[in-house]
């Protein structure tokens, strides 16, 4: 009793010193009302989406078949819009109950990035910090015997990660939602037996997100069901969402199957016990007709922008979970499900997956897995499109069939990502830099050149480099508009009736920003 009265001592001075710190942190910033986000200058990109959404329907209708699924539900979004959305099958094979959009089926492992949500938000109201061990808000964590002398102690980013050390522990994991917190304290006593020393690798680790829903609950002061009910799932219209099957209507609930000798055996519905922090990690259920809602409002973290920001969470804390914060995978042979061959790159962010690929498209997902059911919900924030869908069979696989829909949208709809536009200085330096071109005589002059520009770029090079291409083009036709890497770089071309050539600059971070870098080329026949 003596050590509990202690350790609640302890951890109320460390919350009241920690949300007096935050505070100071999280005053309004100030901001250029000048910055334009990047947008897209396709206006008809929506029409020609729907154009190709029967080829769409087609690939999911055929992947449930071939796949023996009982039910499927599918979206698709585009700019935060549920633009199209179906299913087929049933979620009650005995009762043939067709399933719908709003049939409501468990999600499993989706659950994890509202978990990780709920921890941003009490990291964003100053109750807690990322970087802190998770012992200062699970004690029991304290005496927990690490692998090595050198490790450091579990903190709570190494949990949203999955780079506590723990092992990899599906499908064990899932059959722990039953389990109350009591039980999870006694595990922990018992000691956990690691893989790793806690940050130095990713391995997936459901008990990690189980402690995180324990976090929760101890700073929240309320269940951490209750906190991400209250917190995140009604701001975004989440009305029918649950933890426990056992309070969803008959009608709308999605019975799970396992496919076993040319049949379908129907599974036991796994409880979430509502005094466990189990279900954090995969015990949610959701419909695709709200679900939309959530997946939305990440999208509407992209781009960044001036607007009111009147989320459950901020949308820069949106884009902190997209972030690819722990690599776990390069795959330079890596096939796309139309047999093209494109290296890709993954990590885990909090909560959710990421993943680039060969042609710089980044993916932001997650899939969900239980005995009976199979889901994955996947979007590219820079082209403001994504898919979702569930099904009632055990660990129905989502991610390729996912990956081939975005993949059919943006090659049969000829989609690009939005693009920046350029800043005004980008543009003013161009215009300036133009009108020093070729002989650089009023170079040093000009004012509009960094301190170590011509101690890196001497001016007889410069002018020799220059004279020579430019020679080259002939008569000069056009210049172009900057074409931006962001704020403060880019690049444009000098167009020639024989030749064009492509000048490359960077801002320095000064104010009024002046050129740093500069470099000159002609441009390949094939870039033109």
């Amino acid at each position: 009793m003596k050590y509990f009265l202690l350790s609640f001592l302890v951890s109320s001075l460390f919350f009241s010193c920690q949300q007096t710190k935050q505070a100071e942190k999280m005053g309004a910033v100030q901001y250029d009302s000048a910055y334009q986000p990047a947008v897209f200058t396709d206006v008809a990109r929506i029409e020609k989406i729907k154009k190709y959404l029967p080829v769409i329907d087609s690939l999911y209708k055929n992947h449930a078949r071939e796949n023996h699924f009982p039910g499927i539900a599918f979206g698709i979004l585009v700019d935060g819009q549920l633009i199209y959305k179906n299913a087929y099958g049933y979620t009650d094979i005995d009762k043939k109950v067709a399933a719908s959009t709003s049939s409501l089926f468990r999600i499993a492992s989706m659950s994890k990035s509202f978990t990780a949500m709920a921890i941003l938000k009490l990291r964003d109201e100053g109750r807690l910090d990322l970087d802190d061990p998770a012992y200062f808000y699970i004690p029991e964590l304290k005496n927990v015997k690490y692998p090595t002398a050198d490790a450091p102690h579990i903190t709570i980013r190494h949990l949203l990660t999955h780079g506590a050390g723990f092992p990899e522990d599906n499908p064990w994991g899932d059959r722990q939602l039953a389990d109350n917190d009591k039980e999870l304290m006694e595990f922990i006593g018992k000691q956990i037996t690691f893989s790793n020393p806690p940050g130095i690798a990713f391995e997936y680790s459901n008990l990690g997100f189980a402690l995180l829903g324990k976090i929760i609950t101890n700073v929240s002061g309320q269940r951490y069901q209750d906190y991400i009910k209250e917190n995140i799932w009604q701001p975004l219209g989440m009305k029918n969402a649950e933890w426990e099957y056992g309070n969803v209507p008959a009608d709308k609930l999605a019975h799970g199957y396992r496919w076993l000798n040319e049949n379908w055996v129907e599974e036991e519905l796994l409880h979430d016990t509502p005094d466990g922090s189990w279900g954090a990690m995969g015990s949610m259920i959701s419909s695709i007709d709200e679900f939309a809602n959530y997946m939305a409002f990440h999208l509407s973290a992209w781009p960044p922008n001036n607007t009111s920001d009147k989320g459950p969470v901020k949308r820069s804390s949106v884009r902190e979970m997209h972030h690819p914060w722990r690599f776990n995978g390069l795959n330079t042979n890596y096939t796309f499900p139309d047999g093209r061959n494109c290296a890709i790159a993954t990590a885990y962010n909090y909560g959710l997956g990421w993943m680039r690929d060969c042609d710089s498209r980044v993916y932001i997902s997650h899939s969900g897995g239980l005995p009976g059911f199979g889901s994955q919900w996947r979007i590219m924030p820079d082209y403001g499109i994504g898919v979702v869908a569930f099904a009632n069979r055990t660990y129905a696989p989502f991610g390729a069939v996912n990956l081939k829909v975005l993949d059919t949208l943006i090659k049969l709809a000829e989609l690009q990502p939005r693009e920046l536009p350029a800043s005004k200085i980008l543009e003013q330096r161009k215009n300036e830099l133009v009108k020093i071109l070729p002989d650089w005589d009023k170079g040093k002059q000009s004012g509009i050149f960094a301190e170590n520009f011509f101690p890196d770029y001497p001016i007889d090079t410069l002018k020799k480099y220059a004279t020579d291409l430019l020679s080259k083009t002939g008569k000069i036709v056009s210049v172009s508009m900057v074409k931006p890497e962001n704020q403060l770089r880019g690049s444009f071309i000098i167009n020639g009736e024989k030749t064009s050539i492509e000048i490359y600059f960077t801002l320095s971070p000064e104010n009024p920003p002046l050129i740093q870098e500069y470099h000159i080329r002609e441009l390949p026949k094939e870039e033109k």
